[in-house]
């Protein structure tokens, strides 16, 4: 008998006496897709094999286990879970390459493209609404995603200094050339961006602990 998990679940399905689109609804699959995981015209994802150990009453060793074919399979989820750590790694960079763009272009209109009352309009929207708005978003999607784990948290502290940085750059920078002084940055402005970045990411997390919870459920 041949170790291969294509066969393995079509025993176990007919064992259970269920057919194909009886699993595919289970699922949440087409019932063509059940028929390719069966033939081996394509393989089952880690998670549809568990909700499949659970619908045929089999264990995971039953389905997993074996030689020849099932390295193949093997060979197969390493692949995906390849894909998913490089792809789950460009939308962090994504994610902070984002925010740092429109950081970055929110200095560049400020001292290129506005002068007196102007710039100082500008520079109470972008303190006040743009950089917070974007720091909130980014970090809702930061703790949504759990981009660097426990570690998403040291980010509040990034943003914090950003959002400082953004201000000194702008409002006080422009009065120190204005009226020929230095002032010293305004510390307690990383405290604000630090607030608003952990509130952001402490949502983003609820969102995400939700959406496991229900997967969990779902299995």
């Amino acid at each position: 008998m041949e170790h291969d998990i294509g066969s393995k679940i079509k025993a176990a399905r007919l064992e259970k006496k269920l057919t194909q689109e009886q699993v595919a609804e289970i699922l949440g699959v087409s019932r063509q897709t059940i028929s390719n995981w069966e033939n081996e015209k394509s393989y089952p994802d880690i998670i549809s094999v568990i909700k499949m150990s659970d619908c045929y009453e089999v264990s995971l060793d039953y389905l997993l286990k074996g030689e020849q074919k099932m390295k193949t399979y093997y060979d197969y989820l390493e692949e995906s879970t390849n894909v998913v750590k490089s792809n789950t790694n460009r939308n962090k960079i994504i994610t902070i390459l984002s925010y740092l763009l429109i950081w970055a272009v929110a200095m560049i209109v400020f001292w290129f493209f506005t002068s007196g009352s102007d710039a100082m309009g500008y520079s109470l929207m972008f303190l006040w609404i743009i950089l917070p708005v974007t720091t909130f978003v980014v970090s809702i999607v930061i703790g949504k995603n759990d981009f660097w784990e426990k570690g998403k948290w040291a980010f509040t502290l990034f943003f914090g200094v950003m959002y400082m940085l953004a201000e000194y750059g702008t409002f006080t920078m422009a009065n120190n050339i204005a009226f020929d002084k230095l002032n010293a940055p305004d510390w307690g402005m990383i405290v604000v961006g630090a607030i608003i970045s952990a509130i952001g990411m402490l949502i983003g997390s609820l969102f995400n602990k939700k959406r496991n919870t229900q997967k969990k459920q779902d299995i």
